[in-house]
């Protein structure tokens, strides 16, 4: 038989533990996302792009942040193998998305600033920083 106290404490825990879930999870209209895009794979960075579009036409703001292998897709050089993800990624600038390239990923895999696809931003900590820690953002990583 449980005590009382017992019973009470276990009613208190699963009322925080359900009231501090729901707030958390629950985005308002115009909270930011902030997508984290790592990969090269033509298929992971369809997905990303693709979620990103989506909540942009729902009214949240979007900044991509494209590092490590993701900077290849970011890179003119690349467009034969990326000419699907390329188009996306004009389409999601002319409607209003940030686009940022990592520096330091773009020096590793020799991607040149001057190869960029137009529109595209690199990244510095004032740029990334300032779009990860707006007020209310979400972040995903692909």
């Amino acid at each position: 038989m449980y005590s009382r106290r017992t019973i009470l404490s276990a009613v208190a825990v699963l009322t925080l533990g359900v009231a501090g879930r729901s707030t958390a999870s629950r985005a308002g209209e115009n909270d930011p996302l902030f997508i984290n895009l790592t990969s090269d794979d033509g298929h992971r960075i369809n997905m990303a792009f693709n979620f990103g579009s989506n909540q942009m036409k729902r009214g949240h703001p979007l900044t991509v942040f494209m590092n490590d292998r993701a900077v290849h897709a970011a890179s003119s050089r690349n467009a034969e193998k990326y000419a699907e993800q390329q188009k996306t990624i004009a389409n999601l600038l002319s409607a209003g998305a940030t686009v940022l390239v990592c520096p330091m990923c773009m020096k590793h895999y020799g991607v040149l600033e001057e190869d960029l696809l137009p529109g595209l931003a690199v990244g510095n900590p004032d740029l990334t920083g300032n779009a990860l820690f707006a007020d209310n953002t979400k972040t995903l990583t692909w």
